[in-house]
């Protein structure tokens, strides 16, 4: 009853998008941090925008076990289109590379048991200089709709800041009455953070699935940086707008210009986070050891928590940060947790972190289950008042689960959302 109360509690306080999509924050795979707008089919075939290469990337996702584990977006960014839109307004994709049709490639992607995602811009060009949605956003919304589109993302390149607060609801609204349902990604809050304008948000969570807050991510270190200090800079302000349907989001999982350890960093701080797990790699190339971050069930079993608590950074000092998350299972008032030890010191020897349970916020009498993510070690029940001692190497990160435990001995039922998400 306890957890009953607390969810109508929140969803008292937000009023959010009701297409009954992205519970959980978006899982898959999306083209453009490693592709980005490589449209030279002749020279490079292998890695132009093409339906050859989206094709391509279906069939690993499913025959490598990433939609075994929850991966089942295919998303297509920028540069799809030709350059002019067809004789009676509509969109039409490159005729070279893509000469089946969008149509044929979403259907070829749900054949593999997978939903297609498409981009688009509200401006009047996307960000590459190709048609926008502007002037055309009824149309466009029932043409995805017609090609059976599941995912949407609108980008705001070639806009008015100002025009946002009208257009991304509108075309909101045009994806709604077609009747299919299509996740809504917008780029509304960054673009008028840019021109220092305030975002509306308790629009953009009525209107949008999730949100781009800040800048695009980069494959290095110091953009990842960025994106973590701007998440914790500004974690009170942005966290009380993610829930289930609607989530900040952080941009892509990259991990060629990333070192093993900073991979590992970013999966588990996009669990704490609760961000859209969106992979933008090369799945034919990939190292096995990059593949298994990706594919690590127990960190995805935090993103995708259905809580859809946004986590935070509770501790900062000298290089060492502390992420925590409110997970289930509950017991009684007592959250469960995921727990992110951060070294982003750059000396070039692992750091060791001791702190008691408590200390952490993990204050439930009857202990928790404590068990690290990475290395699948399970250390037993530990009391609040257990110390706990982690090495983590440079740019590197080590990440605890901590389920709360029932107590011990009690005649009362335990809460039945325990068992939902605890039983085998």
């Amino acid at each position: 009853m306890s957890v009953i109360l607390l969810l109508l509690a929140l969803s008292s306080t937000v009023i959010a998008l009701d297409n009954g999509l992205a519970l959980t924050p978006p899982m898959g795979w999306l083209s453009w941090e490693r592709f980005r707008c490589n449209t030279d089919c002749e020279g490079d075939p292998e890695n132009c925008i093409s339906e050859n290469l989206f094709r391509t990337m279906a069939d690993l996702v499913v025959s490598e076990g990433y939609a075994a584990v929850g991966y089942e977006y295919i998303n297509v960014d920028d540069c799809w289109l030709e350059k002019n839109r067809g004789p009676r307004g509509e969109l039409v994709a490159d005729r070279k590379r893509f000469p089946s049709g969008m149509r044929a490639l979403a259907d070829y992607v749900h054949a593999k048991g997978l939903k297609f995602g498409i981009y688009e811009d509200y401006g009047n060009y996307t960000c590459a200089g190709y048609p926008g949605i502007l002037g055309s956003s009824r149309q466009d919304a029932e043409q995805f709709a017609s090609w059976e589109v599941d995912y949407v993302k609108l980008d705001g390149c070639y806009s008015l800041p100002t025009d946002m607060d009208v257009g991304y609801p509108e075309f909101g609204r045009h994806l709604n009455r077609t009747g299919r349902p299509m996740v809504y990604s917008c780029s509304w809050p960054v673009y008028q953070i840019y021109a220092g304008i305030s975002p509306n948000f308790t629009s953009i969570i009525e209107h949008c699935n999730l949100w781009r807050n800040f800048d695009d991510i980069q494959d290095s270190w110091a953009s990842l940086e960025s994106i973590i200090d701007y998440y914790g800079n500004n974690q009170d302000y942005i966290i009380p707008n993610a829930g289930p349907g609607h989530f900040n989001d952080a941009d892509m999982l990259g991990n060629f210009g990333l070192s093993y350890e900073q991979s590992k960093t970013q999966m588990a701080l996009w669990a704490i986070l609760a961000q859209p797990l969106l992979m933008s790699v090369d799945l034919r190339t990939i190292r096995p050891e990059y593949k298994a971050i990706l594919q690590n069930k127990k960190i995805i079993a935090v993103d995708q928590d259905p809580l859809g608590i946004q986590g935070r950074r509770i501790y900062k000092h000298k290089g060492i940060e502390i992420w925590s998350r409110p997970i289930t299972p509950i017991y009684q008032t007592y959250y469960s947790y995921a727990v992110a030890f951060v070294n982003r010191r750059t000396d070039g020897t692992p750091s060791d972190v001791a702190v008691t349970l408590r200390e952490l916020g993990l204050q439930s009498p009857t202990g928790y289950r404590v068990e690290d993510l990475y290395e699948d070690v399970d250390y037993g029940v530990l009391s609040p008042n257990t110390k706990i001692k982690v090495k983590v190497n440079p740019s590197g990160v080590v990440i605890l689960r901590a389920d709360v435990q029932p107590e011990r001995f009690s005649k009362r039922p335990l809460n039945p959302f325990y068992y939902r998400y605890t039983k085998k």
